[in-house]
């Protein structure tokens, strides 16, 4: 196959979103919408890409700041897509003899299908091919026009189009292979006489069919693959084709989804085998899940790498958190950025942790804050135990070495470090720090006064 290169339309602002965002930088599955058919062009064999962009240019070429194999084309004025194929084939570099154009608000494209498309254009030998789909409601798309149901000789855009080719129910799905060469002069010489006053990318194939030139078509197998998002309803939509196709994927892969229709989850996410998600989950980022773990209903896992065999309760949250092998966490646990638990820890409900290191065996089963502290092994931490980090200024350290045992409602003020083998008695605020093998008391003295109840009837 030919050198292949992509141009990727994505310059206007969208404003049936109804938001300041443009519109392909709205979030789908963990990706901005224009990185899905980025992503699925890369996968069916283009070598480079072109984004053409406008509004809010700025946000997509952060985006892709780290792919030199994307390129750049600004279409500081939106008049059309052909107009906007024009702006980008100075970028195109040299040695594409094939261009793969699609518009960056279509998400749900997949790579197979593009793949296909590629393949089905070089065997024919057509200057242009054009992906099409068969739709019974075909209202608002480009009719396809056919000479004896084989070449087309023309794309009719529908407020364009004639009572007749508007009975047609082939319709443009907006994606197309074109030889570079027939291109560079197609864009060059369009004009915009038509209802819109805009330059059709379209009308290439008309100059095509004058040319003698072959122009062919691809049928998708599946229409919903063509559709744009753009508005609201139409993300939400999207999202919930991607998050299915996500999901069967791990389903097939392993893993068990109790409701995969309320499972959560984003592109990249990886899950192992005999894992057990549960209806509620939320798992997004670059997270990496081993295998046999369960993640329970509610749970929110953000950036996390979680070895073999953890337990996520119901109603957890955790953000950039490295947790070990057989570890239980939650229900209602909070693992903030930084949090590292070692195998066989345990946090339990309502534990907060923020920038610590717990060491094996160690566990916090209730109604705790942990942050910013070193905690060794087999340790135990009381209910109602909070490490007081912050002074209003500076944050301090916590260190509570190996097989100590802390008994509940302390106050750690650091910096403070308690040795090995320690026991910290319960209410006791520890304010310097303790030996190893040591009992830390510091409490008020009780004092009863029998009979005073009495004395106050």
């Amino acid at each position: 196959m030919a050198k292949i290169s992509a141009i990727v339309l994505a310059a206007g602002m969208g404003t049936r979103m109804k938001s300041g965002l443009v519109k392909v930088m709205h979030p789908l599955a963990g990706l901005p919408m224009i990185a899905w058919p980025v992503a699925a062009a890369f996968e069916a064999g283009v070598s480079g890409c072109v984004l053409v962009v406008g509004h809010q240019e700025e946000k997509v070429r952060a985006h892709f700041a780290q792919r030199p194999e994307i390129r750049f084309a600004v279409q500081s004025e939106q008049l059309g897509t052909g107009h906007a194929v024009r702006c980008a084939m100075s970028e195109l570099g040299e040695g594409a003899g094939t261009v793969l154009i699609l518009c960056g608000d279509t998400p749900l494209i997949t790579a197979a299908t593009l793949a296909g498309m590629l393949r089905a254009h070089e065997a024919s030998g057509a200057a242009v091919t054009v992906m099409t789909a068969t739709l019974a409601e075909p209202f608002g798309y480009g009719r396809i026009v056919k000479v004896a149901d084989a070449y087309v000789t023309a794309i009719t855009e529908e407020k364009d189009a004639s009572p007749e080719e508007r009975q047609i129910r082939e319709v443009n799905a907006g994606v197309y292979c074109v030889d570079r060469e027939f291109l560079q002069g197609a864009v060059a010489s369009l004009n915009n006489d038509n209802a819109q006053g805009e330059y059709y990318l379209t009308d290439v194939v008309r100059q095509a069919a004058r040319q003698g030139l072959k122009c062919m078509s691809f049928a998708v197998a599946d229409a919903e693959e063509i559709t744009g998002v753009n508005d609201r309803v139409q993300l939400a939509e999207a999202g919930r084709v991607l998050r299915g196709r996500i999901n069967r994927e791990l389903m097939l892969s392993g893993v068990t989804m109790i409701d995969p229709q309320a499972v959560y989850v984003d592109r990249g996410v990886r899950i192992g085998r005999d894992s057990v998600i549960h209806p509620g989950a939320t798992i997004t980022g670059e997270t990496v899940i081993g295998e046999r773990c369960e993640i329970g209903q509610g749970a929110l896992i953000r950036s996390c790498i979680i070895a073999d065999d953890v337990v996520v309760k119901a109603g957890s949250v955790m953000e950039q958190s490295l947790v070990r092998e057989a570890v239980a966490i939650g229900p209602m646990a909070h693992l903030r950025p930084g949090s590292e638990l070692s195998a066989h820890v345990k946090i339990g409900n309502f534990v907060e942790t923020k920038k610590i290191f717990m060491g094996e065996g160690s566990k916090a089963s209730h109604l705790t804050y942990l942050g910013d502290a070193t905690i060794g092994r087999n340790v135990n931490i009381g209910c109602g135990t909070i490490t007081c980090n912050y002074d209003g200024v500076k944050k301090h350290q916590t260190v509570i070495e190996d097989e100590v045992f802390v008994g509940s409602d302390v106050q750690f003020v650091a910096p403070v470090t308690v040795g090995r083998n320690s026991l910290i008695a319960a209410g006791t605020t520890v304010t310097a720090n303790v030996p190893a093998d040591s009992l830390a008391i510091a409490r008020a003295p009780q004092v009863n006064k029998e009979g005073w109840k009495l004395r106050k009837k």
